[in-house]
């Protein structure tokens, strides 16, 4: 019988989830950067390629490439986890 009390949380749920937030938040970054290194390129391509619009694509490619590859490896790893919790095949 329940006494109307939560049992503990899951502390690896709560972990899970503190992931997931962090690696939205680190996505959102990355393909942010990605964002704005295709748009600046896009105006220096218009515009007869400034050095400062070369520099700033440049500046949001890297950044992309240093910034999105752990998140999405990790966000793979959480919907499989979470897969593999609901009983989904796993590979």
């Amino acid at each position: 019988m329940s006494d109307g009390v939560d049992p503990a949380p899951d502390p690896v749920a709560a972990k899970r989830a503190r992931i997931a937030a962090t690696v939205k938040v680190a996505k959102r970054a990355g393909y942010g950067a990605l964002l704005l290194s295709i748009v600046a390129f896009a105006i220096a391509v218009a515009t007869g390629f400034p050095p400062w619009l070369i520099g700033v694509a440049v500046v949001g490619l890297g950044a992309f490439c240093v910034i999105a590859p752990v998140p999405i490896i990790l966000g793979y790893g959480l919907r499989a986890a979470a897969r593999e919790e609901r009983g989904g095949r796993g590979h």
